[in-house]
């Protein structure tokens, strides 16, 4: 599927959210590193040294949030980072949270 290349799509709420065969299948495309809540949305926390470091993360991000037009909950404190990742459209999953899930996953392979 290549996640990773593929562009977030806009959801005006007309679309279904994906069904547990599908969420199972793009798990397996991020390498099940997101936890996936109640099947409505996908969850992550990271770990860093200190607040600076979370901080380059964090931008890192909102960066490729604000590029995809998919913003994801974020929690940060001192060393960490949570991410919850759902389309507030239809309160569930799209493609779009895993293409975003992808990205930020990628974000800690390249630095």
């Amino acid at each position: 599927m290549d996640l990773v290349n593929k562009k977030c799509i806009p959801c005006e709420g007309n679309v279904p959210a994906l069904d547990e065969t599908k969420i199972v299948m793009y798990l397996e495309e991020i390498e099940n590193t997101w936890s996936v809540i109640d099947s409505k949305k996908l969850y992550k926390h990271f770990q860093f040294v200190n607040f600076g470091h979370t901080m380059s993360f964090v931008n890192k991000v909102a960066n490729i949030a604000e590029e995809e037009g998919h913003h994801p909950v974020l929690h940060i404190s001192y060393g960490s980072c949570e991410i919850e990742l759902w389309t507030h459209a239809i309160n569930g999953l799209t493609e779009n949270d895993f293409i975003l899930a992808a990205k930020i996953n990628e974000l800690l392979k390249t630095g």
